[in-house]
């Protein structure tokens, strides 16, 4: 087994197609499909199935490619640090759709500057945010966890080789525009948002409802909107007056002060937490951004 045949199976799953990924490492397909076939006959296992519109990775093959990314990026992280030596250092997060997040991250790079380093910031899907941790595009992964959704995430990490650590805990809020009927309320009851529309993040059709980045509860609504990014729910807030439940924390230096939290009268309270690979070590930057993410829980 060699580097070169881990990359170019990781390449095929990513892409689906061997001829592509000939195109990629600038070589003729046969060598890319006997390099694959070698490797399979070492580790007993067959990694792709073969048809007329390409490959796909078998089940036992998807689970090598986990490991096999691991493998590769351990490979770049010690190359970049002994041998390109010229190279940014690199540092990566995910998070669910959180300013307080993206603030932290601006924060951190305030503080380090960009001179020297390659920073890289995603906001998605739970299950985007979870993968970019286990597959090595980030370093950190922030999401959050309920009383619904606990035990299936932390049995989720560990089938994926991942662990979470608290960073604080807080209430649920009401999140909407500074214009809604319900704006000026000190406190929110679920009747008194009966009226309008629920605003929640897509997370795919084929993944389970654990996933939502919102209490569970709110998939109960009758009037529940899914949309894909945070400026179109902030807009669908002031169009239509929809509102989502979230953590309270509130940054308008992204969001703008057109919005408003308010307290919602459950007994339903969520944690955010990071995820990172099990066992493994924060890097500085790692550590400095986990600072800054547990003082927006002060």
């Amino acid at each position: 087994m060699t580097l070169q045949q881990l990359m170019y199976a990781i390449m095929a799953a990513d892409e689906k197609s061997i001829n592509k990924t000939a195109q990629k490492y600038y070589v003729s397909q046969p060598a890319i499909s006997d390099a694959i076939k070698d490797l399979e006959e070492e580790i007993g296992i067959k990694i792709f199935e073969r048809t007329n519109r390409g490959v796909s990775t078998t089940a036992e093959g998807a689970d090598f490619i986990v490991y096999a990314r691991q493998v590769i990026a351990q490979y770049d992280l010690l190359k970049e640090r002994y041998i390109d030596k010229g190279n940014k250092t690199k540092f990566g997060v995910s998070t669910q759709h959180y300013t307080f997040a993206v603030k932290s991250f601006m924060e951190l790079i305030s503080k380090y500057g960009t001179d020297g380093y390659d920073y890289s910031v995603y906001e998605g899907k739970t299950s985007e945010v979870i993968n970019d941790v286990r597959n090595f595009r980030s370093e950190i992964g922030v999401i959050h966890l309920d009383d619904y959704n606990r035990n299936f995430i932390l049995k989720y990490l560990k089938h994926n080789n991942l662990e979470s650590h608290k960073l604080f805990d807080c209430k649920v809020f009401v999140y909407l525009s500074a214009n809604h009927p319900l704006a000026r309320a000190r406190k929110v009851t679920e009747s008194d948002l009966e009226p309008y529309p629920c605003l929640t993040f897509n997370q795919g059709e084929e993944d389970p409802i654990y996933l939502a980045e919102e209490p569970i509860s709110m998939f109960e609504k009758r009037k529940n909107i899914r949309v894909s990014d945070r400026g179109t729910m902030l807009n669908m807030m002031v169009g239509i007056n929809g509102y989502t439940l979230c953590s309270g924390i509130i940054c308008e230096e992204l969001n703008g002060n057109g919005y408003v939290a308010i307290p919602y009268e459950s007994r339903e309270k969520t944690s955010i937490v990071y995820v990172v690979r099990e066992g493994s070590t924060l890097s500085e930057l790692g550590r400095e951004y986990i600072e800054y993410l547990k003082s927006y829980g002060l």
